[in-house]
């Protein structure tokens, strides 16, 4: 059973940045492509950002793209988001998850069960 503990979340004001951990365990970590999702109150859970198991391929949302970056350490077992110019549009709790494949985390086909997430607000 994989266990996702995601954080780094917080409130920040628009334009301005964040950067979100997740640790995992239970599994071969490194041997799984990872993602990050978010859902905003209201609003089905979306696909946010990919990352192939060796990190030599990532995927963004066309919403995120050129704004937030993947990235993993599959020493540590954690994957980060970097988000930069935050806009308030991107308010929402975030979350991790992984999949044998890229094209199954953009498909969100993830394995774990989702974790309680880390909330990022962004004001105006």
């Amino acid at each position: 059973q994989v266990q996702l503990v995601e954080s780094g979340g917080g409130l920040v004001q628009a334009g301005g940045s964040l950067r979100l951990s997740c640790a995992a365990s239970g599994r071969t970590f490194r041997n799984y492509a990872m993602g990050w999702f978010r859902q905003a109150p209201g609003q089905e859970r979306e696909f946010v950002a990919a990352i192939s198991w060796s990190g030599g391929s990532t995927y963004y949302a066309d919403s995120v793209k050129g704004r937030f970056t993947i990235s993993r350490d599959n020493a540590k077992n954690t994957v980060y988001l970097q988000m930069n110019s935050l806009k308030p549009e991107d308010t929402a709790v975030y979350y991790c998850n992984g999949a044998p494949s890229l094209s199954g985390v953009q498909a969100m086909l993830v394995f774990g069960s989702w974790g309680q997430g880390t909330q990022v607000t962004v004001s105006s």
